[in-house]
């Protein structure tokens, strides 16, 4: 049986969250419609809020600490991401924004994702297409077509036909499981120029001994 691993990664501040909410109900259709073809799905799933003051340092010191390390280390080599951000003043989230600032260039290059985004009114639903889908296609991500936008009225009324939010979210994991399953994609190379040692080490190196 053929694998695959899923990244999924949500700026939700509260907690409980509904953007961790949405995520892992993106995260559930995508599962459910690899595995009707026969294959195996490992996901990992990161709520950015836990690692927010790391993400902080990294941006100021220019270096992750370890666990900050391996959760970009999972993102950038899984084979599928799926992305949730909550939308302020018509955008994605500050804390969103910081942490794939921190992803080298061509890292998601070739990655196939899936976008989702939660806010008050559906009037902010816009913010995907024209704020968060620009973003990886600069980073050469390959976005599915189908972005899912959940508003607070989308919650809790699922038996009312004119919801259309289990529908968008069952067609955006179709989407992300065609791609995932197709994929081909190999992590970026390692820049044999890239520094590998922290900073504070290389000091340490060269401290002179005392006498």
């Amino acid at each position: 049986m053929a694998s695959r691993r899923i990244s999924v990664v949500t700026a939700g501040l509260s907690q409980p969250s509904s953007s961790r909410l949405l995520a892992d109900r993106l995260a559930d259709a995508t599962v459910a419609r690899l595995r009707l073809d026969q294959i195996d799905v490992a996901v990992d799933v990161f709520e950015l809020r836990d690692i927010a003051t790391e993400v902080t340092n990294n941006l100021l010191t220019g270096f992750p600490s370890p666990a900050l390390g391996r959760v970009i280390d999972t993102v950038t080599t899984a084979d599928g991401l799926i992305v949730v951000s909550p939308i302020f003043t018509s955008s994605y989230s500050g804390l969103f924004k910081s942490f794939v600032d921190l992803l080298e260039p061509q890292s998601l290059s070739g990655m196939p994702v899936l976008m989702g985004a939660t806010g008050g009114t559906p009037r902010h639903s816009l913010a995907l297409e024209y704020s968060m889908r620009p973003l990886f296609t600069y980073l050469h991500a390959i976005v599915v077509p189908t972005a899912v936008f959940a508003a607070t009225a989308d919650w809790g009324t699922e038996a009312d036909v004119a919801n259309t939010l289990p529908a968008r979210i069952e067609r955006a994991g179709a989407e992300l499981a065609e791609l995932v399953s197709v994929s081909t994609r190999s992590p970026s190379p390692v820049d044999p120029l890239a520094l590998t040692t922290s900073f504070t080490d290389l000091l340490g190196e060269h401290t002179p001994r005392s006498k």
